[in-house]
């Protein structure tokens, strides 16, 4: 995970021009912070992942340096909230596309992925499994980013009770569906948490790729937020114990 170093004034700089993009830079574990970039991989930039064939749709790529060494502990059934910041230095001030743009729609959806190293760089042939999303109210007509927003960034996960104990990799992504009239439009802002989940089961929960689980023709990768009432959030079912 070599990428160059950038300042934390370069990242600001580089993203102010950017106002609908995202980075997930955080985690906060039953509601205590981490501290911006522990057991995070933060992307340099806040430019969007587009092409679904990319091994950048897994954890994202470019990471700035040094790529946390720390393993964040949470017990099976617990909460790791993921917070996203408009840029990838983390709250810097009032901005008013912060955490993202509030006329940026589309859905937010984690995943996780059994590693033997929550730490490893090679992030390629992983097993995937959904455990959250949030996409449409149709009664609302409020989005998953809309929650975001109203959230301060936070999106509060929680981890399966029933999963087995080990080191995993936590993947969440706030999907643009604002040019997801056809492919490749949607944007896909996304990073990867280090676990270590203790207690928990037994449960061998059914997984997918990345990349694979999405493709231009998957239900959700194209939308029109501007005329759509319902939607399907892209990707397997949501695994429950």
């Amino acid at each position: 995970m070599k990428a160059p170093f950038l300042s934390l004034a370069s990242l600001v700089l580089a993203a102010s021009s950017a106002s609908a993009r995202t980075v997930f830079s955080a985690i906060a574990v039953n509601g205590v912070e981490q501290g911006h970039g522990v057991a995070v991989r933060v992307p340099s930039t806040n430019n969007p992942v587009k092409d679904l064939t990319s091994n950048d749709i897994i954890c994202n790529t470019n990471f700035i340096q040094p790529v946390s060494s720390a393993v964040a502990s949470v017990q099976a059934g617990g909460v790791v909230s993921a917070e996203f910041h408009h840029t990838p230095a983390g709250y810097v001030g009032p901005d008013p596309s912060d955490p993202l743009d509030p006329t940026n729609k589309g859905p937010v959806i984690a995943y996780l992925a059994s590693v033997p190293d929550a730490t490893q760089s090679d992030v390629t042939s992983l097993q995937w499994f959904k455990i959250w999303e949030d996409g449409l109210n149709p009664q609302s007509h409020q989005w998953g980013s809309d929650h975001l927003f109203n959230n301060g960034g936070f999106a509060n996960v929680t981890i399966p009770s029933c999963i087995k104990a080990g080191q995993y990799l936590l993947r969440v992504e706030s999907v643009s569906l604002s040019s997801a009239t056809s492919y490749p439009g949607a944007q896909f802002f996304l990073s990867c948490a280090q676990l270590e989940v203790t207690g928990g089961g037994n449960a061998t929960p059914k997984t997918v790729s990345f990349p694979g689980a999405y493709t231009p023709t998957t239900p959700g990768i194209t939308a029109n937020i501007y005329t759509d009432s319902t939607y399907t959030v892209p990707g397997p079912a949501v695994f429950q114990c």
